[in-house]
């Protein structure tokens, strides 16, 4: 009986409508991470910046909303600007981008920053993702079902688009810092989602994982979701550093380099007589000193 509800649940899990409560998580959790990133990154540090310059925060915005289905559009050859097609979903992140920047006092974005709704909204945006993820390797592979690099591109590049697009986000707006980008520093969710791709493939092919396909689905959304409070609640920001440090050692040669430090013998430093500066001389107290003996 259990296993039927638990069945159950996951095929409405798999039929969940994302319009609109669900992209507008997606939403509202991308236009907060855009507001507080030109506040803390502009030149100018000032609130002013997205009434001086709307049309240049709004892009930014529609193209970090967006940046995962053209992401995977243009990784798959697909008319890259297809995901504007349908309008209410432009218009709802408009009033979106509109409410967290200009409301009176601040109101929608304090609300959406008070704690337990940001606890939903962020587990509403893992629902979703995970969704994006999904249907990002079924689509990759029912084109090219032999490729499994392709699918893990597409579904992790559809799942965690706006965080691979945050310098061309940041450009726009007149920001350019190319130190910083996901190549270089992947954050968790770019981990999250390129985990998750590879897991679908597995479970597509049967390989490893011999479960309804409904089931593992939900069991890979309780995965997303879990490690979204994990960083909420208990500020884990990247549980997988650890065991990331440790297959580094062990295949990039860190291990090896920790060892033939360990084995290479430190030369012996030689003792400096009492009052010597680091060039060997006396410092002028102790010469002061000698000269009152001599005298």
């Amino acid at each position: 009986m259990e296993s039927f509800n638990l069945l159950e649940i996951a095929n409405a899990s798999t039929r969940l409508k994302m319009y609109p409560f669900f992209d507008m998580a997606h939403y509202i959790y991308t236009t907060i991470s855009i507001r507080e990133d030109i506040y803390q990154t502009h030149s100018s540090g000032s609130p002013n910046f997205p009434k001086k310059h709307p049309l240049s925060c709004w892009f930014a915005t529609m193209f970090s909303c967006f940046a995962g289905g053209m992401l995977a559009n243009f990784l798959l050859g697909e008319p890259i600007v297809s995901v504007f097609e349908e309008h209410q979903h432009v218009a709802l992140a408009t009033l979106v981008w509109y409410l967290i920047f200009y409301s009176p006092f601040d109101f929608f974005y304090k609300l959406c920053k008070f704690y337990p709704i940001k606890l939903v909204i962020g587990m509403m945006k893992e629902v979703q993702r995970c969704k994006k993820v999904s249907d990002g390797v079924k689509h990759a592979m029912d084109i090219y079902p032999d490729s499994y690099v392709i699918a893990v591109l597409v579904g992790t590049a559809k799942g965690a688009g706006t965080g691979v697009v945050k310098n061309l986000q940041r450009l726009i707006t007149g920001i350019w810092i190319p130190t910083s980008n996901e190549a270089l520093q992947p954050s968790f969710p770019t981990k999250l989602c390129l985990y998750g791709s590879v897991a679908f493939i597995l479970q597509k092919k049967g390989i490893f994982f011999d479960v309804h396909e409904n089931l593992f689905y939900l069991g890979v959304m309780a995965f997303f979701i879990y490690f979204k409070l994990s960083s909420l609640i208990m500020h884990i920001h990247d549980p997988a550093a650890p065991f990331e440090n440790l297959f580094s050692s062990v295949l990039f040669g860190g291990m090896l380099d920790a060892l033939k430090r360990a084995r290479t013998p430190r030369p012996a430093s030689k003792e400096k007589p009492a009052g010597a500066t680091s060039d060997g001389s006396m410092s002028n107290l102790d010469k002061s000193k000698d000269a009152k003996k001599k005298e």
